[in-house]
C-alpha cells in the first residue's frame, strides 16, 4: 500500500510504503468503537461531588416547632427540599476506568489505522527537522494538508518543529509508541515520518 510523500515545505516528493501488517487489515466498526469509548473513559476524571443533607454546613435547629404553626412539619433547614439543602442521589467522585488486554488495544490501533489509510488519511513526511522555530516555514505544509485536524507521528519529536507549531491550532504530535486507535481516529489527517512508521511496527510487534 501506498501513499503520498511530502516534505517540511508542502511539496509532494514521491511514493511512501505503508507496512501491510499495519495497514491492510479488515476494520471492524463495532470492535474500533468499543475500544474508543474505552479511551474516552479513561479520560474522565471523575471528580464531580456534591454534599448530601448531612454534609451541608449548618441546619441542626429545627426551622419551628412540629405543630401548631399551620405550616409544614420540617426537621432541618439542610433537607434537599430547601434551598440551599442536600442533593439526594447527586455525583460523587468515582473512578470511570475500564479494563481491556493489551491484545484488544494493539488489534483496534491496526484496524484504526488500516481504516484510515483507506480512507486516504494516511500520508508520509521525509522528517520533522526545522533550521528555525518558526510558525512561518510551516505555512506551506498547512496549506498542503489542508485539514482541520492534522497529527504528526515520529519516534522522537523535533525542538524546532515542536516550537513552530504550537501556534498551529490543527497540528498535534505523538510519539508512536504512545498512539492508539484514539488517537488515531479523531484527526483528520495523519502523517508519519520514517523513523515514526519503523517505531510504531517495533511497538506493534513487541505488544503481540
Amino acid at each position: 500500500m501506498e501513499t503520498k510523500l511530502f516534505n517540511l515545505k508542502g511539496q509532494e516528493v514521491g511514493k511512501f510504503d505503508l507496512p501491510e501488517d499495519i495497514f491492510s487489515a479488515k476494520p471492524d466498526s463495532y470492535f474500533i468503537h468499543e475500544v474508543v469509548k474505552h479511551y474516552l473513559a479513561n479520560k474522565h476524571r471523575g471528580t464531580a461531588c456534591t454534599k448530601t443533607r448531612s454534609e451541608v454546613s449548618g441546619g441542626g435547629k429545627k426551622p419551628w416547632k412540629q405543630k401548631g404553626t399551620g405550616r409544614a412539619r420540617h426537621g432541618s433547614t439542610r433537607s434537599p427540599i430547601w434551598r440551599k439543602g442536600g442533593v439526594v442521589f447527586g455525583p460523587k467522585p468515582r473512578s470511570f476506568r475500564q479494563y481491556l488486554p493489551q491484545q484488544k488495544l494493539r488489534q483496534a490501533l491496526v484496524e484504526a489505522l488500516s481504516a484510515r489509510a483507506a480512507a486516504g488519511a494516511v500520508l508520509a513526511i521525509e522528517n520533522l527537522g526545522l533550521e528555525a522555530a518558526k510558525t512561518s516555514s510551516l505555512n506551506g505544509l498547512r496549506k498542503a494538508l489542508n485539514a482541520k485536524s492534522v497529527l504528526f507521528v515520529t519516534d522522537k519529536m523535533d525542538k524546532n518543529f515542536r516550537t513552530a507549531s504550537r501556534n498551529i491550532a490543527d497540528f498535534g504530535w505523538c510519539l508512536a509508541r504512545n498512539l492508539n486507535a484514539y488517537e488515531a481516529m479523531r484527526s483528520e489527517k495523519l502523517v508519519f515520518t520514517a523513523d515514526g512508521l519503523k517505531a510504531l511496527a517495533q511497538s506493534v510487534k513487541e505488544a503481540k
